[in-house]
């Protein structure tokens, strides 16, 4: 029975293992996410490299936000991110389709550029400028869109990356030229790049591998989750005395109190606090980024769970129980 990638091309997982990529399921997606801060805090200098391009794109997206009014076909063009189905991650429900970051988003991201985030790539109390800012402002902006959202930046490196193994590893009968739309972005003409590469061919789409060490099983390190929880303890050790008096009086206003205050209550008071006083991000950031080593051990560790009940212990299920008990050859479906 194929399930998984080494199946489909004939591939010892081995030679995944050795690689570093993922040996991902072709029947339906894994609940993995690229984390971008993973790029950011590694010591590989091409990973570093990407996360650099990634900041160098979103500051053409705000200088094109605080300038000239734009169409709002460019605004498309630029600002939305699909998912990019090929890699196998995410949340579906069967196959690998998803939603990705649409007009909405596009439209949230072009007003947050000339008001929220006037700063983006020129913040101070951080090491670096970090995507996920652009999501903490944001509810309903998840794991799956974060990695959607890094996935479409970094579509060219995954499509080289993946090349170079299916070069060495996949028979070539099971290969085929695609052309990959928006593998790169040419500043000069402020457009995306179409480049070909020769993939694994999936059907008529081509498949995508990713090293393990850019992926995550819960939420991103940056997480808006987590900066909510965090909000409070922030406010409360803000260096800045006038700062932190501004943000304290404005909390103790809007937070509700009482036994019957809801968590969903609750939340939306700390969206407002963070609207209002948006430096309150980067603080969060910076804390971040001071505990960075803690973000790449759990990782690792979470995608191993992920690689052993989802890998691992499925093709167990199927070789030593459901093909000798002859599942397979049952005529129908569910």
């Amino acid at each position: 029975m194929d399930i998984y990638f080494s199946d489909y091309f004939g591939v010892s997982p081995g030679a995944l293992v050795d690689y570093g990529a993922f040996d991902i399921s072709l029947v339906n997606d894994l609940p993995l996410f690229v984390d971008p801060f993973l790029l950011f805090n590694s010591e590989n200098p091409v990973y570093r490299g990407l996360h650099d391009e990634i900041i160098r794109y979103m500051r053409f997206l705000k200088n094109v936000s605080l300038g000239d009014p734009i169409s709002t076909a460019l605004r498309d063009m630029w600002f939305t991110f699909p998912e990019v189905r090929q890699n196998w991650f995410g949340y579906s429900q069967t196959g690998n389709g998803g939603h990705g970051l649409g007009v909405d988003f596009a439209r949230a991201l072009h007003k947050n550029f000339r008001t929220v985030f006037t700063d983006f790539g020129s913040e101070t109390l951080t090491q670096a400028s970090h995507i996920e800012k652009l999501c903490l402002i944001k509810s309903g902006v998840g794991r799956d869109n974060l990695s959607d959202f890094t996935t479409n930046l970094i579509k060219g490196y995954l499509a080289e990356y993946t090349q170079e193994f299916s070069a060495q590893y996949v028979d070539a009968a099971l290969l085929k030229e695609f052309a990959i739309a928006k593998a790169s972005f040419n500043y000069e003409t402020r457009s995306w790049v179409t480049k070909r590469y020769v993939l694994p061919a999936h059907g008529l789409d081509f498949v995508l591998l990713t090293p393990k060490d850019i992926l995550t099983k819960d939420e991103t390190w940056i997480n808006r989750g987590d900066l909510l929880n965090r909000v409070t303890g922030i406010a409360g050790a803000l260096p800045d005395a006038g700062l932190r008096a501004q943000v304290n009086d404005y909390m103790l206003r809007v937070l509700p109190v009482g036994p019957k205050a809801t968590r969903k209550e609750v939340d939306a008071a700390l969206s407002l606090v963070i609207e209002r006083f948006p430096q309150l991000l980067d603080y969060y950031i910076q804390q971040k980024e001071a505990t960075g080593d803690l973000a790449t051990s759990a990782a690792m560790t979470h995608v191993s769970e992920v690689e052993n009940r989802f890998v691992e212990q499925v093709r167990r299920l199927v070789d030593d129980y459901l093909e000798p008990a002859g599942f397979y050859s049952v005529a129908g479906d569910t």
